[in-house]
């Protein structure tokens, strides 16, 4: 079952969240974003050209993008399906989370 909060639905149960067995390569793509965000903030600070600052920050856009689709995809692969084979209830619940946030990410 889910709850709202003021960020979002979350899971009422104390069991590891879908990207569990990619914690590892999610956390890694971040720390490599995270180094890609302070190199574009170097470039600004040293007035780099704006299209070069530009195309960092596509990148790192994209980048971002990447581990959302991830974590959206592990998201779908466990605990949608594992809440569809569970109780229908609990997968209309999910469906309805996962439309959601594909809303946000999509920005519609």
């Amino acid at each position: 079952m889910t709850t709202a909060s003021g960020r979002g639905l979350r899971p009422q149960v104390s069991e590891p969240p879908g990207y569990h067995s990619h914690k590892a390569d999610h956390l890694s793509r971040l720390h490599k974003i995270e180094g890609q965000v302070r190199g574009v903030a170097r470039m600004v600070d040293e007035d780099r050209y704006c299209i070069d600052v530009l195309t960092q920050i596509g990148a790192v856009t994209h980048a971002l993008q990447e581990v959302a689709l991830g974590l959206l995809d592990d998201h779908a692969r466990h605990c949608v399906l594992d809440a569809a084979k569970a109780e229908p209830a609990e997968a209309d619940a999910k469906f309805d989370e996962i439309t959601v946030a594909l809303r946000r990410a999509l920005r519609l």
